[in-house]
């Protein structure tokens, strides 16, 4: 599996829009504010952006978003497509319930990445197992629960002081701070998702 290696900050001048993946540093040192342009380009884009490129730029920022190759994010896509409800709404509500996208709202991480190190590493149990896929589908229900042994790890401390300090956990998540889980209350609504984009111009840039 391919992964990203360079400074995560291009992505977010490339997309022009805060991608928000280096965790709290995007809420007080961010490059796009000190760097507005684009990587690579002396000189503004000339003319309007054909609807191919508008709708390629807005899979690539969901894509960026969520840390996710090509190949399972088309399926994501595709799975949404056959999907009874909305196409849109049904990519979008798979990639919140990823687990590792759980963990990182829940204020256990401050980034999707090291949400995505804590599940790997096996610190992460689902009703009391171990899970250490990142892409496994939470669902209403579901107590996630995080090693105790973590309880005074200052990359845990940390990240639950910024979520305290932002108070930006979902309604849809119940956290207990004493035990340090989340359990997820219900499926979450199209307006309590984190993602900020057009779905619909996703989906039909795979329907093309």
């Amino acid at each position: 599996m391919s992964r990203y290696t360079d400074a995560v900050c291009k992505l977010c001048r490339r997309e022009q829009q805060k991608l928000f993946l280096k965790g709290d540093k995007c809420y007080t040192k961010c490059v796009l504010e000190k760097k507005p342009g684009i990587p690579g380009m002396a000189k503004p884009q000339r003319g309007k952006p054909s609807a191919y490129s508008i709708r390629l730029r807005e899979k690539q920022k969901l894509r960026r978003m969520i840390q996710m190759n090509e190949r399972p994010f088309a399926r994501a896509a595709a799975a949404a497509s056959e999907a009874r409800e909305a196409s849109g709404d049904h990519l979008l509500r798979g990639l919140e319930l990823r687990l590792d996208n759980v963990v990182r709202r829940s204020g256990l991480s401050t980034s999707l990445k090291t949400a995505r190190q804590l599940v790997r590493h096996g610190h992460i149990k689902i009703g009391g197992k171990k899970v250490s896929i990142p892409s496994y589908p939470v669902k209403a229900g579901d107590v996630i629960s995080l090693n105790g042994k973590l309880k005074d790890n200052v990359g845990v401390k940390l990240s639950l002081e910024t979520a305290k300090k932002l108070n930006n956990r979902p309604s849809f998540i119940e956290f207990n701070e004493g035990e340090l889980s989340v359990k997820v209350l219900r499926i979450p609504e199209r307006a309590e998702m984190s993602f900020p984009i057009n779905d619909q111009l996703i989906i039909e840039y795979y329907s093309r």
